[in-house]
């Protein structure tokens, strides 16, 4: 195994989950409760570098041009000290990444991340992974980060350990014509964190058990409507399942929420574009912005519609994107 000399570069773009993750059973190796699946975005990424170099005396973290502190790095060191291990190798890094995702906004900014982190940072140590395995580490620094080593739609088997947690493609070439409109609502970092809030979940919210069982009905049934193109059934089960997520943060204790005002008034909106005959589905993850499944030749008739109550700067149009790419 031979360290780089050069710098290498990954980009990964982000995925929205149309059944979600929302719960671990190990909190370490981020192992989930449920298996989940999601679509890969092209307008969303991460490009991050990494260089491997003997003569640091610590770890150098550059994120959007700015040097990180040591708290901030924390995760990020956390990380290469997994791949450090793996590769058997005790030597420090410079990474430079420059992120296109609002972080921390619902928007899974972690998710193209850490892809991106583990693409770089193990070809840079000299490990030479293949996907399945770059997978299973991406998942080491964020769980969603396990599904943006794949584009298009994407399926990640829960497993129960480090070895059996990992993505599949489900389709990666999409070849029907969806788009995703993202409404970012609000870019703020948001006040509860993913992992911080699906523990709170998992150990109080009385509907738990019941979660576990609707989701895994849930991409079963999915699968089924991506395999037949079936967009109406398909955005009806997204929908379902992410508001069945959201209530899960509703009925912990300490109760919390992702939405704010005006998340609640693009569902709403879109509530009432299908009722006018308009078939579009919104999901959420964790975070105030609102992304909306629509298909292709109905999209500028939503856009306008958004537009009009929240700004053209607000309302970013995007479609399924690739998986890892090394530049």
């Amino acid at each position: 195994m031979t360290i780089s000399k050069n710098k290498v570069t990954a980009r990964a773009y982000t995925n929205i989950a149309l059944i979600k993750y929302w719960g671990k059973v190990d909190q370490k190796l981020k192992i989930p409760t449920t298996s989940s699946l999601s679509l890969t975005l092209k307008d969303f990424y991460t490009d991050t570098s990494v260089l491997f170099n003997e003569k640091l005396l610590e770890d150098k973290i550059t994120f959007n041009g700015q040097q990180l502190s040591e708290k901030k790095a924390e995760r990020i060191v956390n990380f290469l000290d997994v791949v450090r291990d793996l590769a058997q190798q005790n030597v420090y890094a410079e990474v430079s990444t420059i992120n296109k995702v609002p972080t921390s906004a619902g928007l899974a900014s972690s998710a193209s991340g850490f892809a991106a982190l583990a693409a770089s940072a193990s070809k840079a140590i000299g490990l030479n992974l293949n996907k399945k395995d770059l997978s299973r580490l991406a998942r080491r620094g964020s769980g969603s980060a396990t599904r943006s080593i794949y584009g298009g739609f994407v399926e990640w088997k829960k497993g129960f350990s480090d070895e059996t947690s990992y993505a599949v493609p489900f389709e990666e070439e999409v070849d029907w014509p969806i788009n995703v409109v993202a409404v970012m609502v609000n870019q703020s970092e948001k006040q509860m964190s993913s992992s911080k809030g699906m523990q709170i979940s998992v150990n109080t919210s009385p509907y738990y058990s019941a979660w576990e069982k609707v989701s895994k009905k849930a991409l079963k049934e999915i699968k089924v409507a991506i395999k037949n193109r079936d967009f109406d059934r398909m955005g009806k089960i997204a929908e379902k399942n992410a508001m069945q997520m959201h209530a899960l943060t509703l009925s912990s204790s300490p109760d919390y929420t992702y939405f704010d005002a005006d998340s609640l008034k693009v569902m709403n909106l879109v509530h009432s574009l299908r009722s006018s005959g308009l078939t579009c589905y919104f999901t959420m993850d964790a975070g105030p912005n609102v992304k909306i499944l629509v298909e292709k030749q109905n999209t500028s008739k939503l856009v306008s519609e958004l537009e009009k109550e929240f700004g053209s700067d607000k309302v970013i149009v995007t479609s399924a994107g690739p998986g890892i790419e090394y530049q």
